[in-house]
């Protein structure tokens, strides 16, 4: 069985204490621990975890609701009852969340939203917002 020794060596003009690891040593070298020893730990890093942002549509006179049904469903995954609720709800008051996803996500789903109703030649709005 090997163990890690840490051992110390005098403090250097800057105050700092240097370590040596030895390996496969069985007795601490030098002398006690006293004023001038330092263990050094190493932490890991805690994943931060990624803003996240709404994908809401905005509603207008022009774009069929059939329409925005099909964008939900499509670029979305939303089963036709959701797709209609959802559609209903941006009718109704104006906007509607269509789903929450990271930065890089969100920002794709606006831009397929917007160019595949381009395409269709509606005004339908697509924006995205930090929760």
């Amino acid at each position: 069985m090997h163990r890690l020794i840490l051992e110390t060596a005098p403090a250097t003009a800057t105050g700092l204490t240097h370590h040596r690891m030895g390996n496969g040593d069985r007795t601490r070298r030098g002398g006690d621990e006293g004023p001038g020893t330092a263990v050094v730990t190493r932490t890991k890093p805690q994943a931060k975890r990624p803003n996240l942002y709404r994908v809401l549509l905005l509603n207008d006179d022009y774009t069929p609701m059939e329409f925005v049904v099909h964008v939900l469903e499509r670029f979305f995954s939303k089963s036709r009852e959701d797709a209609s609720r959802i559609m209903l709800h941006v009718h109704h008051h104006g906007v509607g969340e269509c789903g929450v996803f990271t930065y890089e996500v969100a920002e794709t789903k606006v831009t397929q939203v917007m160019d595949f109703a381009r395409k269709h030649q509606h005004p339908l709005q697509c924006v995205m917002e930090k929760k």
